[in-house]
């Protein structure tokens, strides 16, 4: 099923196309909310491997098909992009073994300008459905200041405050260990206070992370800047 909400302009449309979303039985462990393909890997994907093998259940909520990342010349055009990442990402969460996931087809890098409230109730819809004990999203300053990750964060951060404060899950951003250099994203970072120890399950995370071959370049700068984030996940609570 596809809905739209309006075609004002070609990057302005939302077209929302779940594609494994069953409501389960009992409450996710882990509900991860984040815009592109990738995004679950480099920091969550250990932390979801642990719980899936503990007999939990974890999801995804992808936003974009991230069809205005980098290529690597192994797709020719948007398009043909989006449909590699999706088989990419299906692949990687294979590895994982994330047994929800919905992806929707909000546009990629243009997240900013979409109409706000579609964005804030997927991210509501998935916490009522799913009743996850935590959700994961992007901090306020999107870890790297990306528009997507930022408007991901005050997306799910508004949908989280919606809810009656009863009925609220956990609230987990991603957090690197060292504050960004950038001044404009010092203001406000936020440092871990949740770390989980995740090298138990490092050959299988850098197999799920090879799954995103178009993104190979992101991965060798995630190595080379956070090599110990391969290990150890960190993450802010709030």
């Amino acid at each position: 099923m596809a809905i739209s909400f309006g075609r004002s302009h070609p990057y302005r449309a939302a077209i929302l196309t779940p594609m494994t979303a069953p409501t389960l039985p009992g409450p996710l462990k882990l509900l991860l909310i984040v815009p592109h393909p990738d995004d679950e890997a480099y920091g969550a994907a250990g932390t979801l491997m642990e719980y899936v093998e503990a007999g939990h259940t974890v999801g995804l909520v992808t936003l974009t098909r991230g069809e205005a990342g980098r290529s690597l010349g192994l797709a020719d055009g948007t398009q043909a992009l989006a449909e590699l990442r999706t088989a990419e990402l299906a692949a990687c969460l294979e590895v994982i073994g994330v047994q929800v996931h919905e992806h929707h087809s909000f546009p990629d890098k243009y997240l900013i300008d979409q109409p706000f409230e579609p964005l804030v109730e997927v991210a509501r819809s998935a916490m009522l459905r799913h009743r996850p004990e935590t959700v994961l999203t992007f901090p306020p300053n999107g870890s790297n200041g990306h528009p997507d990750h930022v408007t991901t964060h005050r997306a799910v951060k508004a949908a989280w405050d919606s809810l009656p404060e009863a009925e609220r899950p956990a609230l987990w951003y991603y957090a690197g260990p060292t504050p960004p250099e950038q001044p404009e994203l010092q203001a406000s970072y936020l440092p871990p206070n949740v770390e989980r120890d995740v090298s138990g399950f490092i050959a299988r995370k850098l197999t799920a992370i090879a799954c995103h071959r178009t993104q190979a370049l992101s991965t060798v700068d995630f190595i080379r800047r956070f090599a110990d984030r391969m290990v150890n996940e960190t993450f802010h609570e709030v």
